[in-house]
């Protein structure tokens, strides 16, 4: 018999912090016999292997060469038989409660394909935690365009799909080495409706390790650019390619300002590498502008409008005078200065 669920667990060189996020799944106030975890080693050449050995037959162990997030991913689906599949990153762990919670979701209304929430946020290098960033949306988000441009994919740890819905996604491109996460559940939302739990139920380590966030290293930071661009081109062409393959026309609204978001992000990255030309630079803002003009006040189309004719006579490289001023102009009228 299979179990309801499968928590796939990725991780690549994070040794010292796997064993929390295993025991941080055992811990759940969840029937062992109903859950499987999986653990995909994308290569590690630490001592990850040694360290989860004291786990036994609690964990199924699943190594393979270094592929990136969305080879882990994919190796880890093919390997699991749960009908709910939840995911937690190596270097984080859940709260108490979080498997029952989400589970509940899932048995409250059948149709649910994705269940996402909130998550802890600790920086481990300054000792700081707060409340993480969520916008909590529900619903059959791929019927309007104004959803699909307010939804922010979460982390990993912080999302969980009916298994019928990763099937229609996965396999996914492996070119996508990170944020595989937000490429799930991008295309979840056009398969079926989410729900969202606005509590944090898993907590999210930043500890200068992490692939995607950016440390204030040059050198490091560079390297990681570069990795975020590289992987939103392949991300980019990967929707294209599903939405053409399923039968969704890129005119259609809510693919066009899905394909938007994702571009808006990759022209940023490629930005922050090489710098762009007034007019490149002044395309991408109507553009960008343009493609959130749903969700946008009278008064905000007049500002990013306003802003992209100056981009025009500032470049790229000023382009922050706009908003110095702008916010020293308000603080004058306040009567702050």
């Amino acid at each position: 018999m299979n179990p309801l669920v499968t928590v796939l667990i990725d991780s690549y060189n994070y040794g010292r912090f796997i064993e929390k996020a295993i025991e941080s799944v055992i811990a759940q106030d969840f029937p062992a016999e109903a859950r499987e975890i999986l653990v995909v080693d994308d290569g590690s050449a630490d001592d990850t292997p040694e360290r989860i050995q004291r786990f036994g037959e609690q964990i199924r162990y699943l190594r393979k060469a270094n592929g990136g997030q969305a080879s882990a991913f994919n190796f880890g689906f093919a390997h699991s038989r749960g009908e709910i599949v939840t995911f937690l990153d190596a270097d984080d762990y859940w709260l108490p409660g979080k498997l029952r919670r989400v589970i509940d979701e899932f048995r409250s209304d059948s149709g649910v394909g994705m269940v996402h929430h909130r998550l802890r946020e600790v920086n481990e290098l300054t000792g700081e935690s707060h409340d993480g960033a969520f916008i909590a949306m529900s619903g059959n988000l791929a019927q309007s365009r104004s959803s699909i441009l307010n939804f922010n994919p979460t982390p990993s740890s912080s999302v969980a799909f009916r298994r019928t819905v990763l099937e229609r996604i996965l396999p996914m491109p492996e070119d996508i080495r990170i944020q595989a996460d937000g490429y799930i559940q991008t295309l979840a939302l056009f398969l079926a409706p989410i729900q969202a739990v606005d509590e944090c139920l898993a907590v999210y380590r930043i500890h200068g390790e992490n692939l995607y966030f950016l440390m204030h290293d040059s050198e490091r930071d560079r390297v990681r650019r570069q990795l975020r661009a590289e992987t939103l081109r392949a991300l980019v062409a990967g929707l294209r390619d599903w939405f053409r393959a399923h039968g969704y026309a890129e005119e259609n609204e809510t693919v066009a300002a899905t394909l938007g978001l994702w571009n808006t992000r990759l022209d940023r990255e490629e930005f922050a590498i090489r710098r762009p030309g007034r007019l490149r630079f002044f395309r991408h803002l109507l553009k960008a502008n343009r493609n959130r003009y749903p969700v946008m006040s009278v008064r905000l189309r007049v500002i990013n409008y306003f802003d992209a004719a100056a981009a025009l006579l500032l470049g790229y490289d000023n382009f922050w005078v706009l908003d110095y001023s702008r916010e020293k102009l308000f603080r004058w009228v306040r009567g702050e200065l």
